[in-house]
């Protein structure tokens, strides 16, 4: 069985099956909801969406590039969750940043994503990210001259710290929702909650127990 992390940087050791079930059913909390205004403000689209804009269901991950677990969703996870439910339709998946600190690489690096954003790179800039493990200002210039940056334009975006309030509101949201630390995940019905809650999902779950939200917010049983 896969272990069941939390959020950076403390994990939890390998829980057993017995009491799985009850451990989980602690942390899939749903948020103080206060309707369809709030909503529609947290399913937003602001660039950096990937799915059928249309799709049944929302997943919204709040994150920080330097989180240990936020790379191990994005490695493990992400490519399941990508391929099941993204690629087929089924679910649309947006970013939110959350620097777990209000300076250093972890901001850097989202303003960095952002900054590739501005020229229409954001995922891909996201993903180099992620997947490099890096985070100096050297290695962000080496990424946006890989992927075709106008390199003399993100390097002042970049040092000028554009897009700084928009990813604080980003973390101000997370905070507001529950979260305290990354990575953190909310699951919902795309056009407003209904009689089933948002989700959320505080920690860097197997893929399983995305799986089993999704299905039973599409309304469909879990293949055994």
């Amino acid at each position: 069985m896969d272990e069941v992390v939390t959020h950076c940087p403390t994990a939890l050791r390998r829980p057993t099956p017995i009491w799985l079930g009850a451990w989980l059913a602690l942390l899939l909390v749903a948020p103080d909801w206060s309707g369809a205004q709030s909503t529609e403000q947290l399913v937003r689209d602001d660039g950096r969406m990937r799915g059928d804009p249309n799709a049944p269901v929302t997943l919204i991950e709040y994150s920080d590039f330097t989180c240990g677990y936020c790379t191990k969703f994005f490695r493990e996870t992400w490519p399941r969750i990508q391929a099941n439910y993204v690629q087929t339709g089924k679910v649309r998946f947006l970013y939110r940043d959350y620097p777990r600190a209000f300076r250093g690489p972890g901001l850097t690096a989202a303003v960095a994503a952002r900054c590739a954003g501005d020229q229409s790179r954001y995922w891909v800039m996201h993903d180099r990210l992620f997947e490099s493990g890096v985070f100096t200002f050297a290695m962000f210039k080496h990424h946006a001259t890989r992927i075709g940056l106008d390199l003399p334009s993100f390097t002042k975006c970049v040092r000028a710290g554009h897009h700084a309030e928009a990813i604080f509101e980003d973390r101000a949201e997370g905070v507001k929702l529950g979260f305290r630390g990354t990575p953190g995940f909310l699951l919902l019905r795309t056009q407003g909650a209904g009689e089933d809650p948002p989700v959320l999902l505080p920690g860097a779950f197997p893929y399983e127990v995305f799986q089993e939200q999704i299905e039973r917010l599409l309304g469909a049983p879990t293949e055994k």
